[in-house]
């Protein structure tokens, strides 16, 4: 079970940094993000012919973190995660969609292609638990 800190982070925050490897090339992008509770997955769009978008086509094995910004090191919080990304098909997209639109209304008027990250791995900093401490969910 996900500790309800991750789950209340996730929702709170929305920006990503995702990472992706083809060869030996690593890459990261930031893009606005949701989170899909019951399915514990990121939906976010992005453009297949964006350098990440070929490369999530390539290798689905991505890396990323979403990061509270603060300069006060007792109020350091963060997540890292790994997880495998797919684009949504039938009920799924349906869901990401819904979830997407209903956090980021402004991306009704776009061309949206969404993707989803099925989480495998969450590691949470958050030094307001002492310094250093971890929260660590596998799949």
């Amino acid at each position: 079970m996900i500790d309800s800190r991750i789950i209340k982070f996730f929702r709170r925050h929305h920006v990503l940094t995702i990472a992706t490897a083809v060869g030996d090339e690593p890459w990261c992008a930031n893009c606005f993000y949701t989170y899909l509770e019951e399915e514990n997955s990121l939906v976010f769009t992005t453009d297949q012919d964006t350098r990440h978008g070929k490369e999530f086509l390539v290798n689905p094995l991505v890396a990323g973190s979403v990061v509270l910004e603060t300069m006060v090191i007792g109020k350091i919080r963060g997540i890292q995660f790994q997880g495998t990304i797919s684009e949504p098909e039938g009920e799924l997209l349906q869901k990401a969609k819904w979830a997407y639109l209903k956090k980021f209304p402004p991306a009704a008027l776009m061309n949206t292609h969404l993707w989803v990250v099925k989480l495998t791995m969450i590691k949470m900093t958050d030094n307001r638990l002492g310094f250093g401490k971890k929260l660590i969910w596998l799949r």
